[in-house]
């Protein structure tokens, strides 16, 4: 009788050791992730004590937030091509060198505007642009052969954690110093993951004479070497994809989703609730539990997304997320109430489930350029990201009030709502 196919991966994974080192990469690639995404939202919690203390309008501190995300959005996927041909350690060291040296200098050389948008805009931009989801994906590709889904959603909850769970912590120093405090904390995370990057992360499975996490040892492919040059791999991939009508779907529903997350929790949500009355530690409370409802709807969206057809996931992720920003504004109180508790539960939940269900749908449309296809679309993620940043400055320079932005976000809401029915099904 002879020896199934199935029968031979199942003696490889009884053969592989217990503890698969693919989980170290995991962890300490989750460090960085964590590290990166403590810059991410800094931004909304020192807003209103640069205001205070230097002068500043809203309007140039959101400009500066705006190259930060913009940058933030457009280096991914050219980071994730010079992964590929000068290695994750060295790449994302050198991000994580850029996030420590911005901090500092942000925190004791910004007499001006100008130089608050040179560094922690573009510098830290670079710097966090280098370690995004494109990183996960690139490290979960790499190390893993089964369960992939699962590393994805572990990295991508860490840089959720890093952008919200970490607030609570940073708006007591906050206020027990000045806002010079949690934008240097964020770089003492930054050195930390920094010491981990250079102690345990390895390139790839075969570096350490291992394989993929539940690759079969007989039948895994050797590494290849790529000599291809980054910036004109990144650019084909694009070129390709452009032709094609879904990217451009896609690429719409990104931008108005990071509109309608980053864009503008991240910049607006603590400057809002301070005009409610709001202390920054409630606030950053909230964007704390927002945080922690993440990684529950970003785990729950890659087990829906093996299930349900993707683009109905999407169509009701962001119909769901709509409905939340529209109520906001009759929601805010000064302090903490059951019902603000609901909406960073629900709103939570829907953030960053929108990211397995267009992965799988760049894998299904995309294929071998599927990461860095992602990686583009993520550009128009951070570039609406970033337009959300300016424009509800503006808005609230203006109009005195956010009210017109969370209007604004729930029908941009809707929009994409409607943008995701269209395609071609996968299943």
């Amino acid at each position: 009788m002879g020896i199934s196919a199935v029968d031979i991966e199942q003696r490889a994974i009884r053969r592989a050791p217990r503890f698969h080192p693919a989980w170290t990469i995991v962890a300490v690639a989750a460090l960085a992730l964590v590290a990166a995404g403590s810059f991410a939202t800094i931004a909304g919690l020192i807003t209103e004590p640069l205001v205070e203390t230097k002068g500043w309008s809203r309007t140039g501190i959101g400009a500066a937030v705006a190259v930060n995300m913009v940058l933030y959005g457009v280096v991914g996927p050219f980071a994730a091509a010079m992964m590929d041909r000068y290695g994750i350690r060295r790449v994302t060291s050198y991000a994580l060198l850029a996030l420590i040296a911005s901090s500092v200098l942000t925190a004791i050389w910004t007499p001006s505007v100008f130089w608050f948008v040179l560094w922690f805009g573009f510098a830290i931009g670079v710097g966090t642009g280098s370690i995004t989801t494109v990183f996960a994906a690139t490290v979960a590709n790499r190390w893993f052969y089964r369960k992939i889904g699962l590393a994805t959603g572990l990295l991508t909850a860490a840089g959720v954690f890093g952008q919200f769970a970490m607030l609570p912590l940073l708006s007591v120093l906050l206020e027990r110093a000045d806002w010079r405090a949690p934008v240097l904390a964020c770089g003492a995370v930054a050195t930390a993951a920094l010491l981990g990057v250079l102690l345990f992360l390895r390139e790839s499975p075969a570096a350490i004479g291992a394989v993929r996490y539940g690759a079969n040892p007989d039948t895994e492919p050797a590494d290849t070497d790529r000599r291809v040059n980054p910036f004109a791999r990144t650019i084909t991939a694009l070129l390709r994809a452009s032709h094609d009508t879904r990217f451009w779907v896609l690429a719409s529903m990104f931008a108005l989703c990071g509109a309608t997350t980053n864009g503008l929790m991240w910049s607006h949500f603590t400057p809002a609730a301070h005009d409610h009355g709001m202390a920054a530690t409630a606030a950053s409370g909230l964007l704390a539990i927002i945080g922690v409802a993440n990684i529950l709807g970003t785990v729950s969206a890659g087990w829906l997304t093996d299930r349900i057809e993707p683009r109905l996931l999407l169509a009701v992720f962001f119909l769901g997320r709509g409905v939340s920003l529209a109520l906001l504004p009759i929601l805010f109180t000064s302090g903490w109430s059951p019902d603000l508790v609901v909406f960073a539960v629900a709103f939570g939940v829907l953030d960053v489930a929108t990211v397995p269900p267009t992965l799988t749908l760049c894998r299904h449309y995309f294929g071998a350029d599927s990461a860095l296809t992602f990686g583009w679309i993520s550009v128009f993620h951070q570039l609406g990201a970033g337009a959300m940043a300016l424009t509800g400055g503006l808005i609230r320079d203006l109009n005195g009030s956010y009210t017109p932005l969370w209007i604004t976000a729930a029908l941009a809401c809707l929009t994409a709502a409607a943008l995701g029915t269209t395609g071609s099904r996968i299943r």
